[in-house]
């Protein structure tokens, strides 16, 4: 998560906007269609099993299509796994000392 708040930092260089996404986005300033695609990607990390066409329909609602949709599901997945490889891999974690 922090790398990924440092590069939203320095594209946006709002601080304010990278703590309330961290902290509670549903109140962050961003548009309902970025509140929609948050709430997808949230629930696709949560639980993928529990995807169902409700949640697809709320991302059309919202505007994206089904080009869209796709990038969205194929980048939060991404991001998904790669934080679990590093995770597993220790990226980023001091050495233990032995």
């Amino acid at each position: 998560m922090e790398s990924h708040a440092e590069f939203l930092r320095a594209v946006t260089l709002e601080d304010d906007l990278i703590d309330k996404l961290r902290n509670d986005y549903e109140n962050a300033p961003i548009t309902s269609a970025e509140r929609a695609m948050c709430d997808y990607a949230i629930q696709l990390t949560k639980d993928a099993v529990k995807i169902h066409p409700g949640h697809i329909d709320k991302l059309r609602e919202a505007g994206f299509d089904d080009t869209a949709i796709t990038q969205i599901t194929l980048i939060a997945s991404w991001f998904n796994y790669i934080n679990r490889v590093a995770d597993a891999l220790g990226v980023g974690r001091a050495p233990a000392n032995d």
